[in-house]
């Protein structure tokens, strides 16, 4: 592990990444930072005005390198309409993601964080392997340590909904995911490499959006004290889309939330076969998408 930052990313000119949730947070200095080092950056983002006013503030704007298109991660059919009005791609960065949220059903009845964290994303990454280029990043989260992958009841429709348990079997899931997907694309001999990241524990807007009136204010506080800023935590994510790094690796502070940025552990049951493949069954079954190489 290195001392490595945003600073020290290398030129993407002619490199074409699309961010996933740039309108904010981690999203949103993952696409500033590339932008600034020349890459053609598409932000997808569910709110296109928030997304605008993102890409006003993003270097290569005036130049058309900077464009924000809709994606919803909650609707199958918006990710199946991003997808094919996409053309090549070097780099997918799966970033958008809800964090502990009130039970609620996305459009295809996905409960809403595996379906927007995880079902979402799996599919848009399906749809889109044949045009990229190089590779695939996640964005997972500390949380996955406490995550459970429930393939029988993954969203969470025949037992009690517990909002951070529903959230930490997302991230789990994205990691589930990246070790499948590295996986075959081993098996049939593609260049494309799956990595992940997790950028500790970063103040962003996810803390203020948990629907909970007790927990939200206890989160921002937090955020005051112990949490880092969204350049530490988006930096996670610029090293493994930037380094030459081998597939399945996990990007992330070297003590949890603070720390050079390099490869780190994952729990047990984030490195389960067997799981990862109940679940990448599972997944193409509720989505209709399946790998294609």
């Amino acid at each position: 592990m290195t001392d490595w930052s945003a600073a020290d990313l290398p030129s993407f000119a002619g490199r074409t990444v699309v961010v996933t949730g740039a309108s904010s947070g981690l999203g949103k200095v993952t696409a500033h930072e590339l932008a600034r080092v020349g890459a053609h950056v598409i932000l997808a983002v569910r709110n296109t005005a928030k997304g605008e006013a993102a890409a006003a503030e993003m270097p290569g704007r005036d130049s058309g390198r900077v464009e924000v298109r809709p994606l919803d991660l909650t609707s199958l059919a918006s990710v199946r309409a991003f997808a094919e009005a996409t053309d090549q791609v070097d780099v997918l960065v799966n970033n958008a993601g809800i964090m502990a949220v009130p039970y609620a059903e996305t459009a295809d009845g996905f409960e809403s964080q595996i379906g927007t964290n995880h079902l979402g994303h799996f599919a848009l990454t399906n749809l889109l392997l044949p045009k990229i280029t190089d590779r695939v990043v996640t964005v997972s989260s500390m949380m996955h340590l406490f995550g459970r992958v429930n393939v029988k009841d993954l969203n969470w429709k025949s037992r009690p909904y517990f909002a951070w348990p529903a959230y930490a079997q997302s991230k789990l899931a994205n990691l589930l995911f990246t070790s499948a997907l590295q996986r075959r694309l081993e098996r049939v001999g593609s260049p494309l490499t799956a990595l992940a990241a997790h950028p500790g524990y970063s103040a962003t807007n996810l803390q203020g959006k948990t629907g909970n009136k007790l927990g939200t204010p206890v989160w921002l506080a937090a955020n005051r004290f112990f949490a880092t800023d969204a350049a530490f935590g988006a930096r996670q994510t610029l090293f493994a889309v930037s380094q030459d790094l081998p597939g399945d690796t996990f990007i992330g502070p070297r003590f949890l939330s603070y720390g050079p940025t390099g490869p780190v552990g994952r729990s047990p049951l984030a490195r389960s076969t067997k799981t990862a493949e109940a679940l990448w069954s599972l997944s193409e079954q509720l989505t209709g998408t399946a790998f294609t190489l």
